[in-house]
């Protein structure tokens, strides 16, 4: 945990930013439910317990079975949970008391878990406001729809709670997480730097062991070793492939072959459980063909552009639009596309290359926040979600304010499928080269992929030392030379 004046401050903001959203009286309460454990087979072999980050960041108590309430009107602090019993002494031995796990988040104020639906039965009772957030575990959505007395499918949806008194999650409680959470806290900004630094070790461990004839599901157990011996875990499953056209392939029944281009988008998420994600994409053989660095040089000079543009004030869209032309000139380089580059941008012609957005938001999440609404977390209330291919997968589209950690990650990647479907409906006909792009159907996929700290005149990268990137010293860095 951080120290406790960290998580005091912290409310004291949420406290004040909800004071704005109804006048003195009638602000009601906010119930926060932490995480508990879920059985893998049976009870007793449960998944490995990973606590909800919204409790994490407003109470740090790393425990299963918690919750709390703050009255938004008297400021008054609760934390419910169970002391330990005989019986839970014997399994786990002796455990520090609930109030003294409250006290050391600064909260005076503790009681049974039970207790906790005691307080918000009052709070309904007496016509208050109760303010939540959508739940990402089933067992809160359950326990939230009990609690509030709502159907199960009504907790996620997030609406003004003025329209209703809260039968849903409170779109007021996620606008004030969220405008806390997009900006990041010196104390959160090193412990970025500190999972950086892992997820940079696991993948100089991924890139070591690629070797022809090895199973991918070794390279992917020395990494997931590593972080595991350092951290918490990986802060998502890992991507380690041989076919990067497949997004998020997540087999690692492949043998190595020469030749091919392995992509590994992986990240590390330490004892803090803050997380980073890196991707990089290698040659198998130890060395580019003509064909690959072509490509990869493209992605690269893409993934450097976007990051140059990266300031506070320019939108993260408008980095994303302005890093597509940059693909497609490369592109109509190699005679993959042909036509004028802003009427291609604005036809969507990147999203055949690139389906995904340029990035995301980072955190306590590998995707920051988006178990709270993908659309209130990474869009501004000015900005409109687009329904274009790739544009319309951005998940972070803002203006940019120092403090914001996102991901830098441009790809290109050649989906046969995809490919034949727009010749099929005509989708970019008289841009595209559907005869060239025939040459590409076996060439897989390539993503370049950076953690990136908002500062107030610029821009830096996360983690300590940057993973090698431009073709040359990719080749260089490279364990499996011919």
């Amino acid at each position: 945990m951080f120290a406790k004046e960290i998580y005091i401050a912290r409310r004291r903001t949420l406290l004040e930013k909800m004071a704005a959203t109804a006048p003195e009286g009638k602000r009601g309460i906010a119930l926060f439910v932490g995480n508990v454990e879920a059985a893998a087979q049976y009870k007793d072999n449960a998944y490995k317990f990973r606590q909800d980050s919204s409790w994490l960041y407003y109470f740090g108590i790393d425990e299963p079975r918690f919750g709390a309430v703050i009255d938004l009107d008297s400021g008054e602090q609760t934390i419910y949970a169970d002391d330990v019993e005989i019986g839970d002494i014997i399994w786990m031995g002796p455990q520090p008391s609930v109030a003294s796990k409250a006290a050391a988040v600064g909260i005076d104020k503790s009681a049974p878990y039970g207790a906790m639906s005691v307080a918000v039965t009052k709070a309904l009772a007496t016509g208050r406001d109760i303010h939540f957030l959508p739940p990402s575990r089933y067992y809160n959505t359950m326990k939230l729809a009990s609690l509030v007395g709502i159907p199960e499918e009504d907790v996620s949806k997030v609406a003004p709670i003025a329209e209703d008194g809260g039968r849903h999650a409170s779109e007021e409680l996620v606008k004030a997480v969220i405008s806390m959470r997009l900006v990041k806290e010196p104390c959160e900004i090193e412990q970025l730097d500190d999972a950086g630094a892992l997820g940079q070790e696991m993948h100089s461990i991924g890139r070591d062991n690629i070797k022809i004839g090895v199973i991918e599901q070794d390279i992917v157990g020395k990494m997931e070793g590593l972080v595991l011996q350092k951290g918490w875990g990986v802060s998502f499953p890992t991507i380690l492939t041989q076919h990067g056209e497949t997004l998020h392939n997540h087999l690692h029944d492949k043998i190595v072959e020469p030749g091919k281009l392995m992509v590994i988008d992986a990240g590390a998420e330490n004892n803090m459980h803050y997380a980073s994600d890196f991707t990089r994409t290698y040659p198998t053989s130890g060395k580019f063909t003509t064909k690959q660095r072509e490509v990869y040089q493209i992605v690269c000079d893409c993934n450097e552009f976007a990051f140059s543009l990266i300031r506070p004030g320019i939108t993260y869209r408008d980095v994303h639009l302005a890093t597509a032309r940059k693909m497609l000139e490369g592109l109509s380089a190699l005679g993959l596309v042909k036509g004028d580059l802003d009427t291609m941008v604005a036809e969507g012609i990147a999203g055949l290359f690139q389906p995904h957005g340029l990035g995301h938001n980072m955190g306590l999440d590998v995707h920051d926040m988006e178990d709270l609404n993908e659309n209130l977390v990474g869009y501004d209330p000015d900005q409109t979600r687009s329904t274009q291919l790739g544009l319309g997968s951005l998940r972070m589209a803002r203006r940019l304010v120092p403090g914001n950690v996102i991901t830098d990650e441009p790809g290109i990647y050649f989906i046969p499928a995809l490919i034949e479907k727009w010749k099929s409906e005509g989708t970019g006909k008289g841009f595209v080269n559907f005869a060239r792009l025939e040459e590409y159907y076996d060439f897989g996929g390539i993503r370049l992929e950076d953690d990136v700290l908002v500062t107030q005149d610029g821009a830096r990268r996360t983690g300590p030392n940057r993973l090698p990137i431009q073709p040359d010293d990719v080749e260089a860095a490279m364990t499996c030379q011919p």
